[in-house]
């Protein structure tokens, strides 16, 4: 596969200058540290209705279709491969402290680009890691205030380590195959607004449930089925799920009338 087919030869500049390295190969076992977490500073006092209304509409538009994740299920070669990948992206978000929006978004954005016209699988190796930085890259660069150079991003001693032109060119195309949807919706837009409809919780429960919805929000989003859900369901699953809750429970009662609770099930079980 050619990374640079359908992209600009002429070098371009993303997001700030980069210093080129060379091509390098190593590898590392490293375990995925836990994932940086919102403070319950972040809950808002008061809660647009609207705003929640707007986004439980809008994020049935952004589930692709079942039959695309079936396909790409039956194509084993590629399972061990993505996880490989995921889990070095995963890696690299906790070892930077990244915010939890950037490690959903990054794995989106992977799984979203092997469902696309034009995927990978089911090639193993350097084009699933220059994925890999790619997404990453991009999510860093939509939801973090300081983000690492494209060489600096390649740490835990990866597989291969690309230049940052060629990292450059890969962002292009897997902007390209998200037709440059880059700003989505996610679980964590709904967490906080689920949290604070919990009642009678002091902040120190607050931010014990961000916390752990967060984790286990993140330790879920590698496995590809999970784009079969809508990101509210996830994100209810998540609270719930910390609070020893069932659906059937009165807490979920008062997360949202327009609650998908078909989803939610099937998500839990």
């Amino acid at each position: 596969m050619s990374v640079s087919t359908d992209v600009s030869s002429t070098p371009i500049n993303l997001y700030c200058n980069e210093t080129p390295g060379d091509a390098l190969c190593s590898n590392n076992d490293d375990d995925i540290s836990e994932i940086n977490s919102m403070s319950s500073t972040d809950f808002p006092a008061d809660i647009d209705e609207s705003y929640i209304d707007n986004i439980l509409l809008s994020e049935l538009h952004q589930t692709p279709a079942t039959e695309l994740i079936t396909q790409f299920l039956e194509i084993s070669e590629v399972g061990s491969a993505n996880q490989d990948a995921l889990n070095w992206m995963l890696k690299v978000h906790a070892s930077y402290r990244f915010r939890p929006e950037t490690a959903y978004l990054s794995v989106n954005y992977f799984h979203c680009f092997m469902l696309s016209p034009r995927p990978l699988q089911p090639v193993k190796g350097w084009p699933l890691q220059l994925l890999a930085v790619a997404c990453l890259s991009l999510a860093a660069k939509m939801e973090e205030t300081r983000v690492p150079a494209l060489l600096d991003i390649q740490l835990l001693e990866p597989r291969f380590l690309f230049k940052p032109s060629t990292v450059q060119r890969m962002e292009l195309l897997v902007m390209s195959s998200l037709k440059w949807r880059l700003h989505i919706i996610t679980p964590f837009s709904f967490l906080h607004y689920f949290i604070a409809k919990l009642p009678h919780l002091s902040p120190r429960s607050k931010d014990f449930i961000l916390t752990h919805s967060s984790d286990l929000i993140i330790s879920t989003c590698r496995v590809i089925k999970i784009l079969a859900y809508t990101p509210s369901a996830i994100a209810a699953a998540a609270v719930l799920w910390v609070t020893n809750q069932t659906i059937d429970g009165p807490k979920l009662e008062c997360f949202h009338n327009r609650m998908d609770k078909a989803s939610l099930k099937s998500y839990l079980h």
